[in-house]
């Protein structure tokens, strides 16, 4: 069995994605660390197996699935503006 086969090695990853996210906030690496581990859910469960294209395709899918819809949730809405009514230098 190769590592990549190994369920674990997927939830290992997602939480070493989940933490670059956190030195680099911006929902860069979030859906890659939510894909990671649905991706090794799903080997765990026997859902998905096979070689490592297979399992490639499947994180990918996922990734894209899982930052789609954080951008949906939790992204830049259309028309969003942030207005400034005070400055952080005003002494009120």
């Amino acid at each position: 069995m190769m590592l990549w086969q190994v369920w674990w090695v997927w939830i290992v990853a997602g939480f070493v994605l989940g933490g670059l996210e956190v030195l680099a906030p911006g929902y860069i690496f979030l859906g890659f660390a939510i894909g990671a581990v649905l991706t090794g859910a799903l080997v765990g469960f026997g859902v998905v197996g096979g070689g490592l294209p297979l399992l490639v395709l499947v994180f990918a899918v996922l990734s894209v699935v899982a930052w789609l819809a954080l951008r949906r949730t939790m992204g830049v809405r259309e028309g969003q503006v942030k207005v400034w009514d005070r400055d952080i230098n005003d002494h009120r």
